[in-house]
């Protein structure tokens, strides 16, 4: 669990305009990256976009206070640095306007294709000898359809919330850690009638995790 003081917890009314800016795929790609890896200056981040914008990309998240100047290592290029580490919302605040709710749309698509690239970059590490074999064995994707009411999908999340924080704090000193992409989904779907919606896709899970 992030502490408040290191979480942007987003309002679809007094944020709209910050909500706007933030639906730009190399914005938030830039802003996923000095979470990731820590502040960066401009070109050091253009040369892993090839993009000729990014200085005018971080300009724009520095004025709706997502990034900020970092230190510099010298007087010759800006740096900039992520001022929180999760951004969050209130789902039911976010459904009451059509922009909001494409806001919250767009951040969880972009959250699994992060998953996918997260999964070809895992794989590669692996191949490549750059993780020790100790993380194979826990290494996994989980794809389980469970039966839960509203309440219990919201305990099953703040028990997982009370679990990440417990561990990464039991885990902040040891010289083993490794940065772990764990993605957390839980979307309830509406009972399928194949009479009614014969076209509709229904997921199909394995039930079981998949390494």
């Amino acid at each position: 669990m992030v502490s408040d003081e290191h979480k942007r917890v987003l309002d679809p009314e007094q944020d709209a305009a910050a909500l706007k800016a933030l639906t730009h795929p190399l914005r938030i790609r830039l802003l996923g990256l000095l979470r990731q890896d820590g502040p960066a200056s401009a070109s050091e981040l253009a040369a892993r976009q090839t993009s000729a914008s990014t200085s005018h990309h971080l300009r724009v998240l520095a004025k709706y206070a997502f990034v900020a100047e970092a230190e510099h290592r010298d007087r010759r290029e800006r740096r900039w640095q992520a001022v929180h580490l999760v951004t969050s919302w209130s789902n039911k605040a976010m459904d009451a306007a059509p922009e909001s709710r494409a806001f919250v749309s767009f951040a969880r698509r972009r959250q699994i294709e992060h998953l996918e690239a997260s999964l070809v970059q895992h794989e590669a590490d692996i191949a490549g000898g750059r993780l020790r074999q100790e993380w194979l064995e826990p290494s996994d994707i989980s794809d389980l359809l469970l039966r839960l009411t509203p309440e219990s999908l919201t305990e099953l999340r703040q028990v997982l919330d009370r679990k990440v924080e417990e561990l990464t704090t039991r885990d902040a000193g040891d010289p083993r850690v490794a940065q772990v992409v764990f993605l957390i989904a839980g979307l309830p779907l509406a009972p399928h009638d194949p009479d009614l919606d014969p076209d509709a896709s229904v997921p199909v899970s394995t039930g079981e995790d998949v390494s």
